[in-house]
């Protein structure tokens, strides 16, 4: 592994038409620059899920900068990335808590990024074909939606503590996406954040009394997690969602950089593992890696992973404020139905966009039957008790997805009605 890098040119300018490969890094003030872009970008995404989950928001960011530093060493610092929460463990840490406590809910984390961690070991050593063949765009596509739309009454119950700030909110999201360009029209949802949050402050929904008391300077509060067999059946879906994620991630950052890091999606999976474990083992959500950088990457044409050792140091430098954690916490509910109305439905429109780009041709029973099935049970919130075990909308939905589509085109190949 090499942590050194070459200077790209003069370290000051690109000259049109090339890129800042990840070995390579601009003069570190610019370096440092991008960098800073990189925390401004996972910002607004990695501590909504904190907020919206009752976790700590410095202890999340804590260890979102950890998993960003594990993988770049266990990517040999050639693939460009930051790990920021995910949203796909919102609703199980929310059904997990609400049934057990937040030490439940961690165990689950942890749970899921040991099994991401063996996942990507094996594809490290077998190669990523399977993962293809087992989870085609139809089937991704349904579980990142069903995600998404099953946590569509999470955002009305917010929404109704205060419709007019809620309102707020959310009006400011779509008209800051459309009147900004660049970088402010990226932090749409940041920005609209404040916005609602100053309306709020206006209408006397915040107390700031925590932030007044908190400290300065201090380390992030740390959990340890327990571990219910009830709840595992809610977060093991989600490694299939985190799969998608990640070998989405390489295959976007090869296509911009044109070089091929196929090889290297074993230790991408693996690495989200570990900083996902992580996580689970102290107290933070668990993490993925985040398109919200691919956006600063493509803008900027600069991938050196220099940058984002930029970015994990400033994360871990805020973390360390519990003043700032504090803050975070004051977000009323109010902003939080504003912000989620978008955000949980642009989740789901990420898995139709899976099938766009996936060319899932819906004329096809299989692929039709696919899709519908698992997301009225996701969106309805099906369960299923077995034993100790429970299972809801996304675990029966993710499972109904993969029965559905497998069997279905097994029987279409064998009495040669399937069309592909």
């Amino acid at each position: 592994m090499r942590l050194g890098w070459k200077l790209h040119g003069n370290g000051a300018r690109i000259t049109p038409g090339e890129v800042v490969a990840p070995d390579e890094r601009l003069s570190w003030p610019r370096t440092i620059g991008i960098g800073l872009q990189h925390i401004v970008a996972m910002f607004s995404a990695t501590f909504l899920v904190p907020v919206l989950t009752d976790f700590d928001p410095s202890t999340t960011l804590f260890f979102s900068a950890i998993g960003t530093v594990a993988f770049l060493l266990i990517t040999g610092n050639r693939l460009p990335s930051y790990l920021g929460s995910s949203f796909a463990f919102i609703a199980p840490i929310l059904a997990a808590t609400a049934s057990g406590g937040q030490s439940v809910a961690l165990g689950g984390i942890l749970a899921t990024g040991v099994l991401l961690a063996i996942v990507g070991a094996v594809v490290h050593f077998a190669g990523s074909r399977w993962i293809e063949i087992v989870m085609p765009p139809v089937v991704t596509g349904v579980i990142v939606a069903l995600i998404g739309l099953n946590l569509a009454p999470v955002a009305w119950t917010n929404f109704q503590e205060s419709p007019l700030t809620a309102v707020v909110t959310l009006a400011s999201i779509i008209l800051i996406q459309v009147l900004f360009r660049g970088i402010v029209g990226r932090l749409a949802i940041l920005l609209g954040v404040v916005v609602g949050y100053a309306f709020a402050s206006l209408r006397g929904e915040i107390d700031l009394t925590a932030v007044e008391q908190a400290d300065w300077v201090g380390l992030p509060q740390f959990t340890t997690p327990t571990f219910d067999p009830a709840v595992l059946g809610l977060f093991l879906p989600v490694v299939l969602v985190l799969i998608a994620e990640n070998v989405g991630h390489v295959k976007s950052v090869a296509a911009m950089t044109g070089r091929n890091y196929d090889p290297l999606t074993g230790r991408a999976l693996l690495a989200d593992g570990v900083a996902t474990t992580l996580a689970g083992l102290g107290g933070g959500s668990g993490t993925t890696t985040y398109a919200e950088n691919i956006g600063v990457m493509a803008a900027s044409r600069v991938y050196s992973t220099a940058a984002y050792w930029v970015a994990a140091f400033g994360a871990l430098v805020l973390s360390l404020s519990p003043k700032f954690g504090a803050l975070i916490n004051t977000v009323p509910a109010g902003v939080l139905g504003g912000v989620t109305t978008l955000l949980y439905g642009m989740i789901g429109i990420l898995g139709a966009r899976i099938w766009v780009q996936g060319k899932v041709n819906f004329s096809d029973p299989v692929n039709l039957t696919t899709a519908a099935v698992p997301l009225v049970i996701g969106i309805a919130n099906f369960t299923w008790t077995a034993g100790d075990l429970q299972f809801g909308g996304i675990a029966l939905g993710t499972a109904a997805a993969l029965v559905i589509y497998h069997v279905m085109g097994t029987i279409g190949r064998w009495r040669g009605t399937a069309e592909g």
